[in-house]
């Protein structure tokens, strides 16, 4: 029988959205946002893994091993040195795949966070150790910090590894998340980027990134200003030209409109509600295509396990 110790356990798993770079914090600054990937994972006793997906992704993510989940879990697993239960995954996304919300991060926190609960007693994992597994998976720590510790993080990577800080958000900052039904992918994104920038666009962005992080824990009125970006935005506007095109046109507006992430999706941090209302107002009437408003609030929690019974037919009736 595989699966040692932990067959037969449950738990259950939420992580957020993230919106990473929030302009010119380019790898460096995300935000958790109230929008969630829920997951049921069962440890049993039998080999392989069964994935079930409702929401988004139904259909089209697969459900077997290569499931990123049960990759990120796999993974978590083998680094903590422990052998590797069966799994069964019920999985309920409302994240957007390929829209720049940290969806593949946050499929591969739920993993290594589903991991961390089914070895509770068994082996104890740490905050470092679970940004250093969620990092190595991920690439770069900007998303899966936020994901994990929610609020306001800063990410950076040394010689030892990944580290974060985590802020508080100040309550007056309004996020709205304008949604298109096109995707972008990050390695296209990423792509358009050229290898080196002038001095001067490298200095803008260090002086903008130290305002926002003071915007966004003290001062929303700044937060126009904070979220100028020399970048990466227009270096991608041509993969996403009514991204750009509405970025434009609501900062001319007074607001503070990002690329969210990798794009396509924009972000508005409003420095109070009425601005989010307003910022909704103006991409319904200049947008050309679909557009879906999420007005959503600053996770502060991140990401959760906690353990779930199972009851006696669950394995043979999933």
């Amino acid at each position: 029988m595989t699966g040692g110790p932990v067959a037969g356990r449950r738990v259950l798993v939420k992580v957020p959205a993230t919106s990473a770079n929030l302009g010119p914090g380019f790898d460096t600054l995300g935000i958790a946002l109230s929008l969630y990937d829920e997951l049921t994972v069962t440890a049993t006793g039998e080999p392989g893994a069964l994935v079930h997906v409702s929401g988004v992704g139904e259909g089209d993510v697969p459900t077997d091993e290569t499931n990123l989940v049960v990759r990120a879990i796999v993974y978590t697993f083998e680094a903590l040195g422990q052998p590797v239960p069966g799994l069964i995954l019920h999985a309920k996304n409302s994240i957007p795949h390929g829209r720049g919300l940290g969806s593949s991060a946050a499929a591969i926190v739920s993993g290594v966070m589903a991991a961390k609960g089914l070895l509770e007693g068994i082996a104890e994992v740490d905050s470092s150790t679970l940004l250093r597994i969620a990092t190595e998976l991920e690439g770069h720590p900007d998303n899966v910090a936020p994901a994990l510790f929610g609020g306001l993080t800063i990410a950076w990577t040394t010689s030892d590894g990944p580290s974060h800080k985590r802020l508080l958000v100040h309550r007056g900052v309004s996020p709205v998340v304008f949604v298109p039904e096109s995707t972008l992918s990050t390695k296209l994104a990423r792509s358009l980027q050229p290898a080196s920038v002038p001095h001067e666009d490298a200095t803008f962005n260090v002086s903008r990134s130290a305002l926002l992080v003071a915007a966004l824990i003290q001062s929303p009125e700044l937060l126009l200003a904070a979220t100028e970006d020399r970048l990466h935005q227009s270096y991608r506007a041509k993969a996403m030209p009514e991204t750009d095109t509405l970025i434009r046109m609501l900062r001319d507006a007074g607001l503070a409109a990002v690329v969210s992430g990798a794009g396509p999706s924009l972000l508005v941090l409003g420095s109070d509600p009425a601005q989010r209302l307003f910022a909704a107002q103006l991409v319904a009437e200049h947008s050309v295509t679909t557009w879906r408003a999420l007005m959503l609030a600053v996770d502060l929690k991140g990401a959760t396990v906690v353990p779930h019974p199972v009851e006696t037919t669950s394995l043979t009736d999933s």
